[in-house]
Parts: C-alpha cells; structure tokens; sequence
C-alpha cells in the first residue's frame, strides 16, 4: 500500500499491509530539535538543517531522509508551502538550527531569552536551563477577564501559541491565503503518496486556559457558569468563522484534521464527566461536524492525560481519531481501550511509553515496549503508530533508533 491508503485502511478499522507510521505530522507526535540533532550525529548524518517549526515546544520538522529511513506515513501540511523563510538559530544545548525569520526574542541578564509577539510584547520566557517557552502572559487573568474579552483575537495573539505560530498560520487568513492553502494541498498530494493532516486547533478549555490562567478559568467554571459559556459561545463562533471560511477550499484535498483540548491530567480528567457535558460537550460537537461536513476530512483529537470517562463523549462528539494515547494515565489501560473503543475510535499514538521507558531503559526494552503495543493496538486496524507524545531532549538517540527501526519492522499485518 501506498502511505494515504494505509493510514485511511486504519482509519476504516480495516487492517492495512502494515501499521502505518507517524512522526511530525502534528505538534504533539514529533522530535525535539535538540533530540533530532543528537539523532542526525548519531547516525553520521551531516546533511540538511533543523528547522525549528515549532517554537514553543523546540520541535524539528522531520527532513526527507527521515521520513523515508521509518517509513512515516503522514505529514503536516505545513511543511509544503513555499516562502518560508528562516534564519540562523542556536538551540539550548548550542547546537545549530534554523528558526522562522518572523522570530523576535530578547535575552535577560540571567540568560533566559524573553519571546515577542509581532507587537514587541514579552509573551513567552524560555529560562537559561530550559528547552521549551513558557507561557508569561495571561491576557484576562485581571478582574474584568470574563467580562472584557474583546477584542477577542488581539487577547488571543498576546498568548504563545497564537502569537509563535507553526506553519501555515504566521500569514492572516486572507482570500489569497485561503487559494493558497488548497494549492498547496493539491499539488502535495498529486506530487506525494502522505496522508496530510492540517492542525486547526479549535481548542475550548485550553484557550480559557491560556487567556484566563488555569486557577481562574476553574474558578469561572464553577462559580460563573453563565458568563463562562457565554465566553465559550463566543470563542466558538471564533472557531466556526475560521472553519467555514477556510474549509470548503480544502475538501477532498486534506485527509486529517487535527484539533486539540487537554481534557486530562495524569490522575484522570480536568473536570467531571457532568461539567464537561454541560460546558463543553455541546460546543465541540458543534464545531467537529462542522469542521467534518465542510472538509470532509477525518477528525482528529489531541488530548493528553487520563480521559477515559470522557471517550464515549468525545466519540458522540464526532471524535474518529484519538491523540497521543497516554496510558500511563488512570484508567489509560492499553488492552482495555482497545476492548471498549476500538470499534469506534482510531488510536493515533500509544506507541511507545516516553515517561519511563524510551527516556530511561535500554534500546531492547524499548524495542520490546513497542513490540507489545502494537500487538495490542494493531489487531482490526484502528491504529496509527507514534509514541505517547513528542520525543524529548534528553531521550538516547540509540533508544530513538531502537523505538523508530521497531516501529517501521514489527507491524506487519500477517
């Protein structure tokens, strides 16, 4: 099989010729420039450059000789479109890289280096000993947050993850960019065989999150209900306007549409099963059938953490595909999801645990940790490979091998 028809076999819960493979095709399924710097010197690999797609996380955008060497299966649309322009950039460890030129940063006297939004205002810090950007600007975290939060968009650009965007979404979303989008879509999928997802955020609680601060966004769900889904009605229509405008250009050309929420936290989820029906459920199933309906595009859900409770919602939803899979999380059990959801839900991640194993074992038990996922995943299709999040600075480019070489090897179907 061709790398579209695989991953869509999968997506059907039809088993394909074998696993299909995932590495970048989203912000939460790839290598940390740093790891994938240590990874290119560990294989003797000197050509190419790391580009620094997306900032805050520090991810690299996987060259070509790396997705042909693990036989990745999906890309992110972004990588494609032409323009893009880049500027020599140093990461953490002083390794080299290349970072957008649209980047602006400053550098504190302790050695922490300040990220600017297009304005000029400090929205992120990266510390002297850390590696990824911390959010430092909650926009309506003051008193008359969730009273005062218009304009919404300028709000939302003061937060990190609007303001240092991954490509495509540095340029507005003009008429010209729109044309440009099902152009390059096009021509990526006539000129390549990838099944192309296209992140398109949508995110509900998060965004409270980023523009209230977390205590105070927890506060307005409980003690300001009303005002709280009045907000939540708004920043849908937000959500909607984008879908609606951007979407229809996109039918038939993108196959995946990635959209986020972490819902869940290692001890299982944020909120109860009740105020996520009430506040959020009603909101998200508005805005995945729409972003179904307009593209036609299988729908994708980033959720870390423990969310078991709230799969058969998500499900109902519109939810097909569920991301990363973290089964170190409560009730997160592998054989058990597949047994209750399997059937209705692609698994797209869950490939190999990053909390303990790829970071701290050897390349064997690594190797053995991917082996059994997938013996668990695989069968009946509804699987797509990748580890349990992004792969980290610090992992062992050797356990990166083991975990990759494994992947691409142990999930033929026989």
């Amino acid at each position: 099989m061709k790398s579209r028809e695989r991953v869509l076999t999968s997506i059907a819960h039809r088993e394909p010729d074998r696993v299909p493979v995932d590495q970048g095709s989203m912000r939460s399924s790839g290598i940390m420039a740093i790891a994938y710097n240590r990874l290119k010197q560990y294989l003797g690999i000197e050509d190419g450059e790391t580009r620094l797609y997306d900032v805050v996380q520090q991810l690299a955008e996987p060259e070509p000789w790396y997705l042909a060497r693990f036989q990745v299966d999906a890309v992110d649309l972004g990588r494609a479109f032409p323009g893009r322009r880049w500027k020599p950039w140093t990461l953490p460890d002083g390794s080299p890289a290349v970072a957008p030129e649209w980047l602006h940063t400053s550098t504190e006297p302790d050695g922490s280096r300040l990220y600017h939004n297009a304005a000029g205002q400090p929205i992120g810090k990266m510390p002297s000993a850390g590696n990824v950007v911390d959010q430092i600007c909650w926009p309506l975290s003051g008193e008359n947050g969730l009273t005062g939060f218009e304009p919404l968009n300028e709000k939302m650009d003061q937060v990190t993850w609007a303001a240092l965007p991954s490509s495509p979404w540095e340029e507005p979303l003009t008429a010209g960019r729109i044309a440009q989008f099902a152009e390059v879509a096009r021509e990526l999928r006539e000129q390549s065989s990838f099944a192309i997802s296209l992140s398109v955020g949508c995110n509900l609680m998060e965004w409270s999150q980023f523009l209230f601060g977390m205590a105070n966004a927890y506060l307005h769900m409980a003690g300001e209900k009303e005002a709280f889904a009045h907000f939540l009605d708004r920043l849908t229509d937000h959500h909607l306007a984008s879908l609606h405008r951007l979407l229809p250009s996109l039918r038939g050309l993108v196959d995946v549409l990635v959209v986020g929420d972490d819902l869940g936290m290692q001890r299982g989820p944020q909120i109860s099963r009740k105020m996520y029906r009430e506040l959020f459920f009603p909101r998200h199933r508005k805005i995945y059938q729409a972003a179904r309906e307009l593209s036609g595009a299988h729908i994708f859900l980033h959720s870390c953490g423990g969310i078991y409770e709230l799969i058969p919602d998500l499900i109902e939803a519109g939810v097909e595909i569920l991301n990363p899979v973290q089964t170190s999380a409560r009730n997160m059990d592998p054989v058990r999801l597949k047994r209750e959801f399997g059937r209705d839900i692609t698994f797209w991640g869950g490939g190999c645990d990053t909390q303990q194993v790829l970071p701290f074992g050897t390349p064997e038990e690594v190797r053995d940790d991917v082996r059994r996922r997938i013996e668990i995943f695989a069968p009946g299709g509804g699987f797509v490979w990748a580890p349990i999040h992004n792969i980290m600075a610090d992992v062992p480019p050797r356990n990166i091998e083991a975990m990759l070489e494994e992947a691409a090897c142990h999930g033929i179907y026989r």
